[in-house]
């Protein structure tokens, strides 16, 4: 067993000392950050997870520890015993630690390590592959390490918030029947059971159904949930969620549980102060305006139904779809006038046409006026309207979609 490891205790972590530390005998253990070689000096950034110390190692103070240092390369896990001095002049302003640094009396290396296939810090442009095949190298960058560090922080807030307000913390079965919900389950052979499978859970549904009847009135679970679908941008085929259930409320008592959680989350984690109640939309909104359940309100380019407005217009699609009981929705594109040929906008056309929509008419407003092969059809008071509608300026492109019921 080393010396170190033996005797001496780690005193402090490597984003812990300040210039109050100055004059202290501390104790740091680390991986090598980068290796310096002044000549008579050598200075070595020692790292984990807390931050960065510079390390100084002088011939004349402690020379076999000088001497081991002149080996130290990339990635090395060594520790030290020394004394905390002040930078003076040459402090580190981008630092934590930047104010001071120590001078070491000796040194133990507990582990070598072959060149790095890749830098260890953030930024570094290396092939994904690599990088995945080096996992336990990659998972030392910051910013990934500051990843898993903010997803733990979240889980204990999580768990203490929802403990404090009265929830249990329940688990359920992962190895189950397969329960098909939305998409398909994993499959797990049975050793036991030969030609018989178990299912991963896509949610735990019915277990928590089960715990609810069971008079479990609230309760919750940082699960994990399988899923054996495409990809997409949101989902993967594993993830975790969190889950909460509870009995004997009102929707206005689950806004207030959530709010109060991800204001929580928010001022703990990034210093940010969350006002309540959030901004609220009904359904009926949401899909009107933005065709989805869930948008996301930054996006500029909201449906505006015009079906009131283009119902008497002589444009014959739109008096069919409207009279048909469909409707018209438009959406205004800022300085799309300029920005949308011809080309892109019949392939618009084509384009909603896979979704069921008849076509696509479109109007781009010009400094001499409408420029639309559907101008000729609308009046001079629908024009209006939707220019009211649709805020429409000089420079806009309007885009027209039609829908029977």
């Amino acid at each position: 067993m080393a010396q170190f490891l033996k005797d001496l205790k780690r005193t402090h972590n490597c984003g812990e000392l300040r210039a109050q530390h100055v004059g202290q005998e501390v104790v740091m253990m680390g991986w090598v950050q980068s290796h310096r070689d002044h000549g008579g000096t050598i200075f070595v950034d020692l790292r984990d997870r807390y931050g960065l110390t510079q390390i100084r190692f002088d011939a004349s103070v402690a020379p076999d520890a000088y001497k081991t240092a002149e080996r130290l390369r990339s990635e090395w896990v060594f520790a030290i015993q020394g004394q905390v001095v002040d930078r003076g002049s040459n402090r580190n302003p981008n630092l934590d630690t930047g104010e001071v640094e120590v001078i070491a009396s000796s040194i133990e290396v507990f582990s070598e390590s072959k060149t790095p296939p890749f830098q260890i810090q953030d930024n570094v442009e290396t092939n994904e592959n690599l990088r995945l095949e080096y996992r336990f190298l990659d998972l030392r960058r910051p910013s990934l390490q500051k990843n898993f560090i903010l997803r733990s922080k979240i889980n204990s807030l999580v768990r203490n918030y929802l403990l404090n307000n009265g929830f249990l913390e329940l688990e359920t079965p992962i190895l189950t029947k397969s329960t098909p919900e939305g998409a398909r389950d994993y499959l797990v052979p049975s050793r036991v059971y030969p030609g018989e499978f178990f299912a991963l859970p896509q949610s735990p549904q019915l277990f928590k159904q089960l715990f609810m009847v069971a008079g479990m009135d609230r309760y919750f679970q940082i699960c994990r949930c399988f899923r054996d679908e495409d990809l997409r941008a949101d989902r993967q085929p594993e993830f975790t969620q969190i889950d909460m259930e509870m009995s004997f409320i009102t929707p206005e008592d689950i806004f207030q549980m959530c709010e109060g959680l991800v204001k929580l989350i928010f001022r703990e984690t990034i210093g940010v102060e969350l006002q309540t109640p959030f901004p609220r939309m009904s359904y009926a909104h949401a899909m009107g305006r933005y065709g989805v359940d869930n948008p996301d309100v930054r996006f500029g380019l909201l449906l505006h139904d015009v079906s009131g407005i283009v119902k008497d217009s002589e444009f014959k699609v739109f008096q069919e779809v409207t009279a048909a009981g469909g409707i018209v929705k438009a959406i205004n594109v800022k300085g799309g006038a300029a920005d949308l040929s011809r080309k892109q906008l019949d392939d618009y056309g084509k384009f909603v046409g896979t979704y069921g929509a008849k076509g696509l008419a479109w109007i781009k407003i010009n400094a001499d006026g409408w420029q639309s092969p559907i101008a000729k059809f609308l009046s001079d008071d629908v024009k209006a309207q939707l220019t009211q509608e649709l805020e429409l300026e000089v420079g806009d492109c309007a885009l027209f979609v039609a829908d029977k019921p």
